[in-house]
């Protein structure tokens, strides 16, 4: 099953300036060289190595990785999926989280608090493809309702969190 997501406990060490700096670069760009972020960041390569190498294994760096543009690869239909539940059972849950995660069109899966219970970031090439997963979901666990909403335009899409500055002590 795929991990739930459950609050992680934060790191004692703070991030400081440098550390945030290092963030923002490799957010906008994951590719340059260490050297390369080294000198954008006020560093030399090998303490910029070693606070990058920090920053992945205390979690605060999670994955590099390279962004495709979906349409050029034939995924031209974004849909957000709300879906409600009449059974708030750990085992469903499970079945559920197991089965939503197994599907490769679910882009985002979120556990909501509202009116809706969970919310699903889909990604597909049409219509009908939409309704093949539509009907996959569907039929995976009982749901109380399943409301989709086409997207029509992205209007802002971005990547990079806005790392906040550090607190003035």
């Amino acid at each position: 099953m795929a991990e739930l997501s459950v609050p992680q406990v934060e790191s004692n060490r703070r991030l400081d300036a440098i550390d945030r700096k290092i963030l923002t670069v490799l957010q906008n760009d994951a590719s340059l060289s260490v050297a390369e972020i080294g000198d954008r960041v006020g560093l030399s390569s090998t303490p910029c190595w070693k606070r990058i190498q920090r920053l992945e294994a205390d979690g605060v760096i999670t994955k590099r990785v390279a962004l495709v543009d979906q349409n050029k690869i034939g995924l031209g239909l974004t849909v957000f999926v709300s879906i409600e539940s009449g059974d708030h059972s750990d085992a469903w849950l499970k079945t559920f989280a197991n089965a939503v995660s197994a599907m490769p069109e679910v882009i985002e899966f979120y556990r909501m608090a509202g009116d809706v219970d969970y919310m699903l970031r889909v990604v597909v090439a049409d219509m009908r493809s939409y309704d093949i997963f539509y009907k996959k979901l569907i039929s995976a666990v009982p749901l109380k309702n399943v409301t989709s909403r086409f997207a029509m335009e992205k209007i802002k899409s971005v990547t990079a969190l806005p790392v906040p500055a550090l607190e003035a002590a």
